[in-house]
């Protein structure tokens, strides 16, 4: 096949998980810390070899644990960009982009022409004489995106590459990347906890838990309608598990929760409820009138967000929610952390979905 295939087993790690990119495809992976995330990166990469599996590049064996196969990292034609630029000090801009291609045994010549060009590409032409210690965190990151292009690498893996910029350098690099990705068609894996970085520069997301995948999809899909506590939280959307009954959800502490379920839902299949804060009242006492759902929650944090306050709570069971209020509401209600208040969501709003 064309692009890249990925089916692993990392014991230690608890990693066991399978996937596919196609050529030309960006994919993002999106996790909690501890996910298994960076480990995937490492793999494709060569870094670490599975326990069992098999990695394939454009047809190309990287990794076969029972035929005992593990090219090298750098004989896979995979380029790494990670949190940090790890750019040689002692070598100039120039250099140090140069180095990608002399290795694979470009001339001197060849390779200052193509490092030159990337620079240019990365809008660093000024900077090619400079040494890493007289670079700003987002300039020297783009020398980082330079050199891995310069490589002419088949697939380019992105490992967290916003994460030591400032606010503003994060977003001139991610729109740099977004252009070279797409204009030449690149495969890439990128790994975030940024969602900002899966809607700028992905295709599709996979959502990893715990070594697995729990969720996967095009990225407007996994973000308007999660199927994983993960995926929900990033999208700033509320999400209580269980199984669906009859047009309920029920959740294993009890709770019940109504909504409007996909047509693909099975009776007694395990499914979420999701629904959006903003949809979300707060009462100091049940609130009557029109069919809702309804939560007894304990306030426990609040948190200014624009024109609105969010509101968190939790439920006896330990069950997380969030409410979108104004802060008239909030000094109405006299709400603090402590606060024993109901949320309350018409049914209406809430959307059932299988769960994967």
């Amino acid at each position: 096949m064309t692009g890249l295939y990925v089916q692993v087993k990392l014991r230690d790690r608890g990693v066991d998980l399978a996937f596919e990119v196609e050529q030309g495809e960006v994919l993002a992976v999106l996790g909690p810390n501890g996910a298994g995330k960076s480990s995937i990166l490492a793999m494709v990469a060569g870094l670490v070899n599975p326990d069992e599996g098999r990695i394939e590049l454009n047809g190309r064996v990287l990794t076969d644990s029972e035929a005992g196969t593990s090219v090298p990292p750098h004989g896979r034609s995979v380029a790494l960009l990670a949190q940090e630029p790890l750019l040689f000090p002692h070598l100039t801009v120039e250099a140090n982009v140069a180095f990608a291609p002399r290795s694979a045994g470009l001339g001197h010549r060849r390779a200052r022409a193509l490092a030159l060009r990337w620079i240019d590409e990365v809008g660093a032409t000024e900077l090619a004489k400079r040494r890493p210690r007289e670079l700003s965190g987002g300039q020297a990151q783009r020398v980082a995106v330079a050199r891995a292009l310069a490589a002419d690498p088949q697939l380019l893996l992105l490992d967290e590459p916003m994460s030591a910029l400032d606010v503003t350098a994060a977003p001139a690099l991610r729109v740099l990347l977004r252009r070279v990705l797409r204009e030449a068609q690149r495969t890439a894996l990128i790994v975030t906890h940024d969602i900002l970085d899966a809607l700028a520069l992905a295709d599709r997301v996979i959502v990893v838990d715990g070594g697995r995948i729990v969720e996967s999809g095009p990225v407007h899909d996994v973000l308007t309608r999660p199927r994983s506590g993960f995926a929900a939280r990033i999208a700033g959307l509320d999400l209580v598990e269980g199984r669906i009954e009859g047009g309920v959800l029920v959740a294993s502490d009890g709770t019940t929760v109504s909504g409007a379920a996909e047509s693909e839902v099975d009776v007694d299949a395990s499914g979420v409820a999701v629904f959006a804060p903003s949809s979300v009242g707060i009462h100091v006492h049940t609130p009557e009138g029109s069919p809702r759902n309804t939560f007894r929650v304990i306030v426990s944090e609040m948190e200014t967000r624009g024109n609105v306050i969010r509101v968190r709570g939790a439920t006896e069971s330990g069950l997380e929610l969030s409410a979108d209020v104004t802060a008239a509401a909030v000094a109405e209600l006299d709400l603090v952390p402590g606060a024993s208040v109901y949320f309350a969501v018409k049914a209406t709003e809430v959307g059932l979905h299988r769960a994967h």
